[in-house]
């Protein structure tokens, strides 16, 4: 969608397009000068690291802190810049935030809410985060969201593809980067009608949790429109490791594909048993049997190994993507590392560039400053090409890509393919969508 369409749309309120320079300042209202929580008085500030670090989403949480870390360096002028070089946004400079050194603290999710809840609630309290960001959870993020809400600070969400985080749960004090389940189904499903056609059956096996819920009701919804039949929902515990017992079914049941709706480890397992299980060798109902995920990442396929082959879904980002933006990151973040960032890094490292961009810009750490900075902001040079954070439920619209597993790798870093990138015009929906309804964002909360 053009810059021009959204501005049609009433969507843009701000912005820093590659090509058009520094971005116009922002004015903001007297409430940017009013007392708020933890504002910093000394020569630093610190940001809250909250991810799992143990859990079934542990892999993702250890990548994110890696991004995280090589924000801070970036944003405190170490290393080679990053994507600070590609922002459409010239307002970061290498010294720190508004003058202010970047510190951190970190804590551990466990992939749990009340955990996540603490964790977070700890660092606002006793470290005096001035935001909080991370999770590879949607219901963590979602508990911390409405944490940070009520706290007076700003949540940056990491890892979250539930619809529900902006839409029946958004908050004003929060903001996501990443895309959610409605996004994925509507770029899977043309894909998955022109490689399998219109006639078939499929078996959902589902996380059951606020993602799991959400990410099937897309697909189906999707799947079903282009004349797909659903053959059953079955919900799984996130603490599930062995999913023999869900697959077993499947086998007589009609189906002819599985939809896994299981990220990180679970999906891991769940598709290591189905091939176990003989399913993708399988001729169903005159059909060779497909498996799909919905939601893919580098970390899962790496982790599955072999039986990613072939497999499609959609991520966020990929780092063999060839814009500028991705090309800088994936530089940065494997000199430092060994290896190319997940899709989870460039999200975390994206919001903390967006987090310190929107402070520099509103000239305050003020929620409500910040709130303003984002609220309709379009953005480029951060991966995945033109971006807008929306005002109506802090949603970020961007391209969505679809990807595969790679038949012949050429190393354990290189086994998703993109095959095709689905424009934002194909993704984008509007704020009051039935499957985002109910809840309000309400107003900043600035806290104290």
């Amino acid at each position: 969608m053009s810059t021009s369409n959204l501005t049609r749309r009433g969507l843009i309120k701000n912005s820093a397009i590659a090509g058009a320079g520094f971005a116009a300042p922002t004015i903001f209202t007297a409430s940017s000068a009013a007392a708020y929580t933890n504002e910093p008085t000394g020569g630093s500030v610190t940001l809250g690291f909250n991810v799992p670090q143990s859990g079934p989403y542990a892999d993702e949480g250890a990548d994110e802190l890696r991004a995280y870390e090589l924000a801070v360096e970036h944003l405190n002028g170490g290393g080679d810049g990053g994507m600070m070089n590609t922002f459409s946004s010239k307002e970061l400079t290498g010294n720190g935030i508004l003058g202010k050194k970047v510190e951190f603290v970190t804590g551990d999710t466990q992939t749990k809410s009340d955990a996540a809840r603490a964790s977070a609630k700890s660092m606002i309290e006793k470290d005096g985060a001035v935001m909080i960001t991370g999770g590879s959870s949607s219901g963590v993020a979602i508990a911390v969201q409405g944490l940070c809400q009520e706290a007076g600070v700003i949540f940056m969400a990491g890892l979250t593809h539930s619809n529900d985080t902006t839409g029946k749960d958004k908050k004003a004090n929060g903001f996501r980067h990443f895309f959610n389940g409605y996004m994925s189904a509507a770029a899977l499903a043309p894909v998955l009608q022109n490689l399998y056609g219109s006639d078939r059956n499929a078996y959902h096996l589902t996380a059951d949790y606020t993602w799991g819920w959400t990410q099937e009701e897309s697909i189906a919804a999707a799947t079903e429109a282009m004349g797909w039949n659903t053959v059953n929902k079955v919900r799984t515990p996130l603490a599930s490791t062995d999913f023999s017992s869900y697959i077993a079914p499947v086998l007589n049941s009609g189906a002819d594909v599985l939809v896994l709706n299981h990220y990180g480890g679970n999906m891991v397992n769940s598709l290591t048993n189905a091939v176990q299980f003989g399913l993708r060798d399988k001729i169903v109902n005159g059909k060779q049997f497909e498996i799909v995920v919905p939601l893919y990442s580098r970390l899962m396929a790496k982790g599955a190994g072999a039986n990613v082959k072939g497999i499609h879904g959609s991520t966020n980002w990929h780092w063999s993507l060839q814009d500028e933006g991705s090309k800088a990151f994936v530089k940065s973040f494997g000199t430092k590392y060994g290896f190319p960032p997940s899709q989870a890094a460039h999200t975390v490292y994206c919001q903390t560039m967006l987090y310190a961009d929107a402070a520099q810009r509103a000239g305050t750490f003020n929620p409500c400053g910040i709130v303003e900075a984002l609220e309709g902001y379009e953005f480029d040079g951060l991966g995945n090409g033109k971006t807008l954070y929306r005002a109506d439920d802090h949603q970020c619209f961007k391209d969505v890509l679809v990807v595969r597993g790679k038949e012949n790798p050429t190393s354990e870093f290189d086994l998703l393919e993109v095959v095709e990138v689905t424009p934002t015009s194909q993704v984008i929906y509007e704020a009051d969508h039935p499957m985002f309804a109910g809840g309000a964002l309400g107003s900043c909360n600035p806290g104290a």
